[in-house]
């Protein structure tokens, strides 16, 4: 037998509804912010993420999944959603659309890393990009969508907020950080010493227990950002405080990925053990420029499907229950079969649900599947229903039934 890779995981027809369910309730409150989708491939040229993430990141450095085509070129398989954006949004010129430009995804997205509780090696993420607004009011609103979405599917998260600083005042930190981590790399863990070369701010999140103490002591970036920097957080707050989304200031936030500026943010929960992260996202006014485009202020968000529907099921959230059968046609005979097909086939021309019989069995087999199946009602044609032109249609519920007419049932079951 062949296995599944490590770090993948089928989705199942008895569990596909849940990802409907999610997938639907983020189109419908992205309909209302007036978000539309966009689709980018599942590999890209290895380039990109190398300019757009940052080559000193954990998920270029260990995670990504890279290989040479058969011409040569170095790809990837996508590790995160906003890359593909950007490029995207260069390459098809959409600056010339009506900005803001707002955009969401469903995609797959690959990472090399161990597997672990709703952390996979291909997973998939929901997210969305707002582009072209440098006002505070888009970094709220792309929060508020989150808020809102996260709320609709039953999840209760905290919402934790940050600035990490623009390119005037994030360098000057880094080095004041990178100082400190300098003058205290022995009691770091090798992770963080490494870091202090790359990217010494993500060594704040830190989670080695060695190295909490001396963390703790670190400079941080609240302490360092500039007036700009402050006065948009502050806006930020005023609008959520508007909105009535709870929030905490928390410093530790810096995110792990090179192009976040500004606003920094994530949905975090202790549902499924410790404190982990659902959503999370911030503004990246600098990435577009960086892979080669105009220099575009966005924001935007990203979280993981597999470990949103994990969370659902541990808050035991409410997901509606997977589709059934309006009527399973049930045939006595071959002459039978062919009137219940072509009963089943009008009827789905308006809609309805409709299941017969593929596989040939008894009457009680029949009624014993539609039994299975959760549908609404039942209807055994026979010899004489054939004559008579009409089938008692049983409600599977309390087994009560009705005479029909085969002209008229599908009036009846549309109306019941």
């Amino acid at each position: 037998m062949i296995n599944i890779p490590k770090g993948t995981k089928d989705v199942l027809p008895q569990d596909s509804h849940k990802w409907h369910y999610v997938e639907e309730t983020a189109r419908e409150v992205c309909r209302k912010y007036s978000v539309r989708e966009i689709r980018t491939p599942v590999f890209e040229h290895t380039e990109l993420f190398l300019r757009g993430i940052g080559e000193g990141t954990d998920v270029v450095g260990k995670e990504m999944y890279t290989f040479e085509d058969k011409g040569g070129r170095s790809i990837t398989l996508k590790p995160e959603g906003t890359a593909g954006v950007a490029r995207s949004y260069v390459e098809n010129s959409l600056e010339q659309l009506s900005l803001p430009l707002k955009m969401y995804y469903f995609s797959p997205v690959f990472r090399y890393e161990r597997p672990q509780a709703g952390r996979l090696r291909e997973h998939h993420q929901f997210g969305v990009e707002f582009y072209g607004s440098v006002q505070p009011s888009a970094d709220f609103e792309v929060i508020s969508l989150a808020y809102e979405f996260l709320s609709k599917v039953g999840v209760k998260v905290k919402l934790e907020l940050n600035s990490i600083g623009c390119p005037e005042c994030k360098p000057k930190y880094n080095e004041t950080l990178k100082k400190y981590l300098e003058k205290n790399a022995k009691k770091l863990c090798p992770t963080c010493v490494e870091r202090t070369k790359t990217n010494p701010m993500r060594t704040i999140d830190c989670k080695v227990d060695a190295c909490k103490d001396t963390l703790q002591k670190a400079p941080l970036i609240s302490g360092h950002i500039c007036g700009g920097c402050k006065e948009h957080l502050n806006i930020t707050e005023k609008y959520l405080k508007l909105a009535k989304i709870p929030y905490n200031l928390n410093p530790r936030i810096v995110r792990g990925l090179d192009y976040y500026t500004k606003t920094v943010f994530e949905f975090v929960t202790d549902a499924l053990g410790a404190q982990g992260t659902v959503c999370g996202g911030g503004r990246y006014d600098k990435l577009v420029e960086s892979i080669g485009g105009k220099s575009t202020p966005c924001v935007g968000f990203g979280l993981g499907l597999e470990r949103l529907l994990m969370l659902m099921d541990a808050l035991k959230a409410s997901i509606p229950n997977a589709p059934v059968p309006d009527i399973v046609l049930i045939n006595q005979s071959e002459t039978a079969f062919d009137t219940a097909l072509g009963l089943a086939i009008e009827m789905r021309k308006n809609g309805l649900a409709v299941e017969t019989d593929n596989m040939n069995r008894s009457v009680k087999a029949q009624l014993k599947y539609a039994d299975k199946l959760g549908a609404k009602y039942a209807a055994v044609i026979g010899e004489s229903e054939l004559v008579s032109k009409t089938v008692d249609v049983k409600k599977m519920i309390d087994a009560s039934s009705k005479k029909v007419s085969f002209d008229k049932i599908i009036e009846y079951l549309t109306n019941s």
